[in-house]
């Protein structure tokens, strides 16, 4: 049938992913309507960015082992529910914990899409796991250009809350209807090859597959991890704080729009490029590139971009197309180094550092600015820990893909020898 093809499976993940783009992407257009119809300062509307954030990466652990023993459908129908009540009910939040109850709501449901989707791409090509992780991640890096001008319209003609109405409708609704066709390969798929021997020689993949508590005895995890957070700080603060900077610096309101807009072009297509290209360059090169490229970009923001709308908006995308990266190279990195039976629930574990970045990035940057008055100080921070990510990429280059502990490997042997087997 067409619906077990991988490139079927591809392309119903992908659109899953793009309903839930707004969720994170769209987010910055609806923070100044927030604050001014409730007298909220913006350290508070921020935090409830960070808490969808949590709940969206520190779910997914849970939610990927589900989903990798019960399959995505019926999890999926679930999460285009949780989407549409939740997105759709933060425009009538009149209160603070309303505001973050509803979007803590949404980032559950984003959970089981984003491991979901993720997930299926890595099970379904194994053997181009940079190029499917990268198309997946676009639709949640890039989905929201489709949506920007719908929302700026709403909300210029019909309120933040007709916004939030409108887009949760349409998104859970069409989640809920593809979650019906996503499947697991079966038993007799067969992967399709590597589309050149140099994918293969390039991208390190290990002949090993782990389960989470295996994994998690790795030092490659860790490190992983911590690049994760690192590099993740610097986009997620232009993600959720591209409004409050445009207002902070004087642009004009257009500018924000235009960003809002050309920044997940950006992002999309950087999870492609990067994803497409260390398949063949090997994944732990293409991230030391990458993540040092990050650190340059985010120091041209408060440098140049702070000079004139135009050169906001040229950075900002810089910004965003060597950040986006990250969601197509951890994953496949990830899938690479601990193998595919149990890729949703092992890269659960590990998205759950954007939970930790989101914090970062969110409601403490929201609340460092207005203590000490300047975003250009949180750049800098943010590009340090790019910097600190990138030099790690080559450290991991170096080291020896990540083995199983010996003691687990000789276990089952003392134990059927214990039992005269």
């Amino acid at each position: 049938m067409r619906v077990n093809n991988c490139w079927f499976q591809l392309g119903a993940s992908l659109i899953a992913m793009i309903m839930i783009a707004n969720l994170q992407y769209a987010w910055t257009l609806f923070v100044g309507p927030l604050q001014e119809a409730n007298a909220w300062k913006l350290a508070d509307v921020q935090w409830a960015f960070s808490l969808f954030i949590l709940l969206q990466t520190w779910v997914q652990p849970l939610d990927g082992w589900l989903i990798d023993r019960m399959g995505p459908r019926a999890l999926l129908t679930v999460a285009g529910v949780l989407c549409g009540i939740g997105w759709t009910a933060m425009g009538r939040a009149t209160s603070l914990p309303q505001l973050y109850f509803f979007y803590a709501i949404a980032g559950i449901g984003a959970a089981f899409v984003y491991s979901g989707s993720v997930g299926s791409a890595l099970k379904w090509f194994p053997t181009r796991r940079g190029m499917a992780a990268g198309i997946i991640a676009a639709g949640f890096g890039g989905g929201t250009a489709l949506f920007i001008p719908l929302i700026s319209y709403l909300i210029r003609t019909q309120t933040y809350r007709g916004a939030f109405l409108v887009t949760g409708i349409l998104q859970g609704a069409v989640i809920a209807i593809v979650s019906q066709f996503l499947r697991h390969p079966g038993k007799d798929f067969v992967p399709a090859r590597a589309t050149s021997t140099a994918s293969v020689a390039r991208a390190r993949r290990n002949t090993e597959s782990f389960t989470t508590p295996e994994m998690l005895r790795t030092s490659h995890f860790y490190m992983l991890y911590l690049m994760f957070v690192t590099m993740a700080t610097g986009g997620l603060l232009a993600t959720a704080q591209n409004g409050p900077i445009v207002k902070a610096w004087g642009f004009p309101a257009s500018t924000l729009v235009m960003v809002a807009f050309l920044s997940p072009l950006a992002n999309g297509a950087s999870r492609i490029f990067w994803g497409w290209a260390t398949d063949r360059t090997g994944r732990e090169l293409g991230m030391g590139v990458a993540f040092l490229l990050q650190a340059v970009c985010l120091v041209l923001v408060p440098t140049v971009g702070r000079t004139s709308p135009t050169l906001f908006l040229v950075t900002m995308v810089l910004v965003f197309f060597t950040w986006g990266e990250v969601f197509s190279l951890f994953p496949s990195t990830n899938g690479d180094y601990f193998g595919s039976p149990h890729a949703t629930s092992n890269y659960g574990m590990l998205y759950s550092a954007k939970g930790v970045s989101a914090i970062i990035g969110g409601g403490i940057a929201a609340w460092l600015f207005q203590q000490f008055g300047s975003w250009s100080a949180l750049f800098y921070g943010s590009a340090a820990m790019a910097l600190i990510s990138g030099v790690m990429a080559f450290v991991l280059r170096g080291m020896p893909l990540p083995a199983k502990s010996p003691a687990l490997v000789r276990e089952p042997v003392a134990v059927r020898a214990q039992q005269g087997v």
